[in-house]
């Protein structure tokens, strides 16, 4: 049994005072102070590790000065607090040991769009591609490009002066501000925007915070301007933060808003932002170029600049790689051939853009021309992606490039510390060699990608930070990669920001450094926001990149072993893929449905790893005490649980927090298949609950759900009394007791009968076995789980129906316990046992050459997943073994005429079988038919998920979210499908109506009288 847990830390007492004290001063929004958000917020993207005293979910500006008018009471002169936004920075930007501000959950309001000025006024928890989408319709965009552009805040983005591919073209966040709205440190509320002359003098007379602001800035552009543009680069990623040359705009306008773009939190606190907005180009086009090697990509990359395309990037074989076994990979693979005898090291992806069709094909016709002749045809081959779906799924493969580094085995991975250096785009190929020969020098692998058209390099060593060699390493590396841009003319922080790496920043700026100083004194005279970060004031220190806690101090506490037994929960590396900000995205629901940063896979993960440390600190190897819990007397463990339960000394136990956290967790894999580093929450979910639940009691409905498949025949024997509590007013309190809602009622129908009626036998071994070759290959057997079987038993009819015009003989197979609901719920010990049996006649049914195929998505995907070691079968999704038998399918053209078909999958069949749309449109293809796939996220059910009462809010938020608005939709020749039996039982719950399952629809569609090879199968 494992002990009670207490996390480490604790609140100061001035932190504790302050919260009360901003909840009098009228603070509307939300504060957390405890151990699960402070873990949480204690990570980003970056190498490093700091935990704050709490965190503040401002609502509004208000909040915001609030804040600040808190902060400057005598009793709180302590406290620091730090900007958060996206929480992906690379370099520890937001990190603090003070107070996180973060806007990202209440302040995220798009609150104004002017299409014919083309501005957009936002707050500054906006997502990125949250306000493109809103923009979409106006035919605008706002400009700058970033990998993380479905979680990065426009605060973030403002306050690293961000940018990404494309930016030769479009520049950098700061190019598209117009104004900013600003907290000072003493509560001022101030918009900054461009001022002319008679403006600027009428400020800076001003006495207040704001004056003196800008009279200091002002006065450093003028008397400082020669050694400004002597020191400053000419480069496209110019030294970003406290930007003094560009103080002074190209119209001769001041422009504070140089100062405080890319100033990470460090001047003032973002409420609003007002945004330069561009038009979205009329055509696009990829240009997919393959490279023997990685050299000659580079240099090529100078020759394709020189054609004028809007940007180019340059991918090393590394991150190619990785590329190639990720969930995008399935959409753009036939971009990306494989060279006969010869092996891609390296692409180039080549941006053309025009305003007409014509346009962009003379466009392409000069660069395909260029690449064919002389010196330049040096590459491999190439491809053209015109269609804009193709070209944004290439470009999503290009964003996840810095997440698929992290997506390897082992302890040494790629991590960020030099991942953004910037020099003039001429000298990148010879900078780049040199970068090269310094890491292979110090025995590191490494990949590489970049912005070649800009000059900037993106490349993560490998490291392993729990050993002492390589922590050592990160100064090495970073003080020799700082010497060499130094020499080629360029500067560390080309893209992500300086935070931990300010170190370097008296080192870049010399002698201007003191006017940095000088900057950071007039926003915040006494040093208290995001302290250490890019300029201290005289006296102080900044933070230096091996003086900062290391993520690796708490992976040397866990240990490698019990690192790689928990499912890449100690590997998250806090890219935030599950921070997603689109509803119709199926990546993490229950962060969508809560914004709760602890409620998504890279917060479950932080709060796995710090309870996995505090087990090791005591000794504990959690593989062993599960062991000895499976091993133990239930009797004893039962008096046990309900002793620890009711014991009040428990309720601090950190594990309850923890709990907390994996209660809202759908298990519906999205993040198993669309995190580039593969973290599995269900996985290591299910052994946490065991644990948990070991030591104490489990609520009602978890035995009850836990036991449903061996129940269900047993319940269908009493349908009518089942049905009776199910369907009236009375039954459903008694079930809300229980912990459980808005269960399906039981049809009539029941399938055993049916398959007898229709003289379908049951799939035994033996019966199996003693068919003949040829019998064999003319049979399938359907693997119906009990939620099918019982509930919606019409799909396995259709399903038997299907094969029988497909000229095959059907076959069920035996009633079994697939044990999802067991592994979900951390039942592991019954689940291995019930698995076992269940793999050992599948396995028998398999070897005999049968085809089995499952009707339900999510738990036939259990067999590939929680029955990995255990089966090798492989039983078919519906559109696998469809897709194999296209010549056996033929519609009746009277049953489609003036239909249209809409197919709404299930989110673990979407991402964790990636080919499994392409696949169903094959199929619909075959019929005649155009299949349309619905753009959803998830439903809200998930299997047992929401008919748990506690869930049911969440189940229901999701639901109105993306699926409702495709159900009001259809209209009476719309046929919508839904492959995932949950998903249709949400429909019929909240809408009442019936969504059917693929295989009816075709079995309905399909001709009787279809020119197919019939069965000759008994």
């Amino acid at each position: 049994m494992i002990p009670r847990l207490r996390p480490n830390g604790s609140i100061p007492l001035p932190a504790v005072g302050f919260f009360q004290r901003l909840i009098e001063a009228g603070f509307d929004g939300d504060l957390e102070s405890g151990a699960a958000s402070r873990t949480v917020f204690s990570t980003d993207n970056s190498i490093y590790q700091i935990e704050p005293t709490g965190i503040l979910f401002p609502r509004g500006v208000e909040d915001l000065q609030i804040t600040a008018a808190v902060l400057s009471e005598p009793a709180f002169r302590e406290i620091t607090v730090a900007p958060r936004g996206g929480g992906t920075g690379t370099n520890g930007q937001s990190l603090t040991s003070g107070i996180v501000v973060d806007c990202s959950r209440h302040m995220n309001s798009i609150l104004e769009i002017d299409p014919i000025r083309r501005i957009a006024r936002v707050q500054a928890g906006v997502v990125k591609d949250q306000l493109n989408q809103a923009l979409k319709p106006y035919g605008l965009f706002f400009a700058p490009e970033l990998s993380t552009s479905n979680r990065a805040t426009i605060g973030g983005m403002v306050s690293t002066d961000a940018c990404g591919q494309g930016s030769c073209l479009y520049g950098k966040t700061s190019n598209h501000v117009l104004g900013l709205r600003i907290v000072l440190a003493d509560g001022s509320d101030w918009w900054s925007r461009p001022l002319d002359e008679a403006a600027l003098e009428e400020i800076v007379a001003r006495e207040d915070r704001v004056g003196e602001i800008h009279r200091t800035v002002d006065r450093i552009a003028r008397e400082k301007r020669d050694r400004i543009a002597e020191i400053f680069p000419k480069l496209n990623r110019y030294m970003t933060g406290y930007d003094l040359a560009h103080i002074r705009r190209s119209d001769g306008r001041f422009d504070l808003n140089a100062i405080l773009c890319g100033s990470e939190g460090t001047l003032a606190m973002i409420a609003e932002a007002e945004l330069n907005l561009l038009p979205i180009p009329a055509h696009a086009a990829l240009i997919n170029i393959r490279y023997g090697d990685f050299n000659t990509a580079l240099e090529d990359a100078r020759t394709l600049v020189a054609l004028n395309v809007a940007s180019v990037e340059t991918v090393d074989e590394k991150v190619l790689g990785l590329a190639r076994g990720d969930i995008v990979w399935t959409g753009i693979a036939r971009f990306f051939p494989d060279d006969a005898g010869r092996t891609t090291n390296g692409i180039n992806i080549a941006e053309v853009l025009a305003d007409d069709e014509a346009e962009l094909e003379r466009k392409l016709a000069e660069v395909t021309a260029a690449l064919a002749t002389g010196a330049n045809a040096r590459h491999l081959g190439y491809t053209i992606a015109r269609d804009h779906a193709d070209v944004e799924a290439i470009w999503s493969m290009r964003k996840r490039a810095v997440g698929l580094l992290g997506n390897v085995d082992g302890p040494v991975r790629p991590v960020a510390f030099v991942e953004d250096t910037a020099v003039p785009p001429e000298n990148l190929a010879a900078y780049i060699r040199e970068f090269r020969a310094l890491l292979d020098g110090a025995g590191l692998s490494y990949g590489m990608f970049g912005h070649v058209d800009a000059g900037v390099l993106h490349v993560r060593p490998a490291l392993d930070l729990t050993r002492n060699d390589h922590v050592r390493l990160v100064r090495e590396v970073s003080d020799a990669v700082v010497a060499l841009t130094r020499r080629y003319g360029g500067v560390l922080w080309g893209e992500h920001g300086k935070g931990v790496r300010s170190e370097y920043v008296p080192e870049f700026f010399g002698d201007l450094y003191p006017s940095l100083q000088e900057i950071k004194r007039a926003f915040d005279p006494e040093n208290r926001l995001n302290p250490g970060k890019v300029a201290a004031p005289s006296g102080q220190a900044l933070l230096k990149i091996d003086d900062v806690p290391l993520r690796g101090d708490t992976d040397r506490i866990i240990g490698n072993e019990i690192r790689a037994a928990f499912d890449n929960a100690a590997y998250c590396n806090g890219n935030g893929a599950c921070f997603d900000f689109d509803k119709t995205s199926p990546m993490c629901p229950s962060y969508k449905a809560t914004r709760d940063r602890r409620f998504s896979p890279k917060g479950r993960a932080a709060l796995m790893r710090e309870w996995l440390r505090l087990l090791a600190e005591k000794g504990i190897d959690p593989r062993q005490e599960a062991k000895r819990l499976r091993q133990s007397v239930p009797l004893a463990r039962f008096a046990r649980r309900v002793f620890n339960s009711l014991n009040p000394q428990n309720r601090d136990d950190f594990s309850h927090e923890v709990r907390a956290s994996m209660d809202t967790c759908l298990a519906c894999k999205a993040c198993a298949g669309q995190c580039p580093v593969k973290v599995s929450v269900p996985a290591f979910r299910s052994k946490f609950l065991e644990l948990y639940y070991g030591r104490y009691l489990r609520p009602l409905k978890d035995p009850l759900v836990a036991a449903i498949e061996t129940t269900l025949p047993l319940v269908h024997r009493i349908r009518p009394a089942y049905n009776l509590v199910v369907g009236t007013r009375a039954g459903r309190m008694m079930m809300r007791v229980a912990g459980l809602t808005s269960l399906p009622r039981l049809p009539r129908i029941s399938l055993a009968k049916e398959a007898a009626r229709l003289g379908v036998p049951l799939a035994t071994p033996r019966r199996i076995e003693t068919l003949s070759p040829h019998e064999r290959e003319k049979s399938v057997i359907f693997v119906a789980d009990a939620f099918t079987a019982y509930f919606d038993p019409e799909v396995a009819v259709a399903a038997i129906g299907l094969a029988r015009k497909m000229g095959l003989s059907p076959f069920l197979a035996a009633s079994h316990v697939n044990g999802k609901a067991l592994h979900v719920h951390g039942y592991l010990g019954r689940f291995e046992a019930a698995a076992g049996r269940t793999a050992h006649y599948l396995q028998r049914l398999d070897d005999a050459g049968v085809a089995l195929v499952g009707l339900d998505p999510s738990m036939t995907l259990a067999f590939r997943s929680e029955y990995k070691g255990i089966l090798k079968a492989t039983i078919l999704l519906p559109q696998e073994w469809l897709v194999a038998n296209l010549g056996r399918l033929a519609a009746s053209p009277s049953a489609i005429k003036g239909r249209s078909f809409r197919l709404m999958s299930h989110c673990t069949e979407r991402t964790n079988a990636p080919a499994s749309i392409a696949q169903w449109k094959r199929v619909f293809g075959s019929l005649g038919i155009d299949l349309q796939a619905a753009e959803t996220g998830c439903c809200g059910m998930a299997g047992t998920f929401g008919h748990e009462a506690r869930n049911r809010p969440i189940s229901e938020r999701l639901y109105a979210m993306s699926w409702k608005r495709e159900i009001d939709a259809a209209g009476d020749t719309d046929s919508l499908m839904a492959t995932g039996y949950s998903c249709r039982s949400q429909v019929k719950e909240i809408d009442n109506k019936r969504l059917p399952h693929p295989f009816q629809v075709i079995d309905e569609i399909m001709s009787e009288n279809a020119d197919v090879p019939q069965s000759d199968v008994a």
